[in-house]
């Protein structure tokens, strides 16, 4: 039975630099990257040495402790380069592309003759399981386990955010077949949230074998952690996996076609951005395609994914497995005089969730923001900032703090199971004392997923 949330905790960040609804198709980049460090946890073993050929859906390396779950090439092309970090780390595994793409060619799969098995030994053998993530833990899904629930956010509340509406447009048979298979997979609902006000697109509304949820409130409204605690909890011992609503269209594409076809739009976003545009790109291709002519270069910096749960990447860095946008922002690494930019002015521009900025009633619609931090990491002391954002019935500073000692019986009776280190975002963005949020509860659910699971 579907449900009307209202997310009441939480902080909508207004700031410049919104997509416009136009779409570009961007060229296909000389390469790609598909980069281990997207996958938490994963330890690769590689399948493919540099010099070998690749197709699209070619099998690059395997989860060397869960061997059924395969890491494929987005195009076809030739093994360039692996780049490695320390103790021979494995950043990225890079190749170079072939003018025209050539596909593993599959057979189309007939989703409602599959059973649960079949199912997942489709979605393993196409390369298409990494796109299912679990709760607990926020990794890629055990395919050992049998989720109580499935969840699919169908918008996105963070800053700058991708339309998804827009994302989706004209997917509908694709979104479908996707949401079929993930109905195989387990016993409970596939959920899907949509926004309680507004219009959402026909992939969304005509969807079928869903329960759709009507979702409402601040950012984080659109992440699927304030979601499943309101529609299904977690508790020690359940699993909940969950899936981006485009990377169900390519489920759902690759199941269709027998193709493992990785496009999808790409917005690209921020002040510091020229020409606010989705891009049609393929997963892992080289950002300088899209950046080139169409943002500001100099003292900025690019990010994939957004400004509070993106990562930092080169002008010609890859974009993430799982990004939908490319965020460019300039860097905060000026120093501004106390006086007119510091902390003596009286904050009519200062984007700032504290009420002693005017700011906060006075100041523009919309902000322009720089990278700095406005200060460094100090005394970690009570201040209620963290609850006035996070929409969770939990204690998020008692939590951090259980972690920071490795409190194993806290963390459990606080909530660990229910959260992921984006819920936090928000909480790390209004920290007075500068504490990494959500690096913190990635260390604690890591202890959690070691000693616990």
């Amino acid at each position: 039975m579907s449900k009307s949330i209202k997310i009441r905790k939480g902080l909508d960040i207004r700031i410049k630099g919104d997509a416009e609804r136009s779409s570009i198709e961007a060229p296909l980049s000389s390469t790609y990257a598909i980069k281990p460090t997207d996958f938490h946890g994963l330890i690769p073993k590689l399948l493919k040495k540099v010099g070998d050929q690749v197709k699209a859906g070619t099998p690059i390396f395997q989860d060397k402790y869960r061997e059924h779950i395969k890491y494929v090439s987005p195009v076809s092309g030739k093994i360039q380069e692996v780049k490695r970090g320390a103790k021979r780390k494995i950043l990225e595994v890079i190749i170079e592309a072939d003018k025209e793409i050539s596909y593993e060619e599959g057979s189309p799969v007939d989703v409602a003759s599959l059973d649960r098995e079949t199912a997942k030994e489709a979605l393993l053998a196409s390369g298409l399981w990494p796109f299912i993530k679990m709760r607990p833990i926020d990794v890629v899904a055990n395919y050992t386990d049998t989720p109580k629930s499935i969840f699919v956010s169908g918008f996105d509340s963070s800053p700058l955010a991708p339309d998804y509406d827009y994302l989706l447009y004209t997917r509908d048979k694709e979104f479908q077949a996707g949401i079929d298979i993930l109905n195989k997979l387990t016993d409970g609902n596939v959920n899907l949230q949509l926004r309680a006000k507004g219009g959402a697109d026909a992939a969304f509304t005509q969807a079928k074998k869903v329960v759709a949820n009507k979702v409402s409130g601040p950012h984080p409204a659109g992440n699927v952690g304030p979601q499943i605690h309101q529609v299904d909890p977690i508790n020690k011992g359940e699993v909940v996996w969950t899936v981006n609503a485009q990377d169900v269209a390519i489920i759902g594409s690759c199941l269709l076609t027998g193709r493992y076809d990785a496009s999808k739009l790409l917005a690209l976003t921020g002040s510091e951005a020229t020409n606010r545009k989705y891009f049609k790109v393929i997963i892992g291709a080289n950002a300088s395609d899209v950046l080139n002519g169409n943002s500001n270069t100099g003292n900025v910096r690019y990010i994939s994914g957004n400004i509070l749960t993106g990562s930092q990447i080169e002008a010609d860095g890859y974009i993430g497995f799982y990004d939908s946008q490319i965020t460019v922002v300039p860097e905060g690494n000026a120093y501004k005089f106390f006086l007119t930019k510091g902390w003596l002015i009286p904050g009519f521009k200062k984007l700032s969730n504290n009420s002693a900025y005017p700011s906060k009633v006075l100041g523009p619609k919309k902000f322009d923001v720089d990278t700095n931090l406005n200060g460094e990491e100090r005394a970690f002391v009570v201040t209620g900032e963290y609850e006035k954002v996070f929409p969770f019935d939990i204690y998020p500073v008692h939590l951090i703090k259980s972690v920071m000692i490795n409190d194993i019986d806290s963390m459990e009776k606080l909530g660990i199971y229910e959260v992921a280190p984006e819920d936090f975002a928000l909480c790390e963005f209004v920290c007075t004392s500068k504490i990494n949020s959500q690096e913190i509860v990635r260390q604690g659910l890591d202890v959690i997923h070691k000693e616990c699971m």
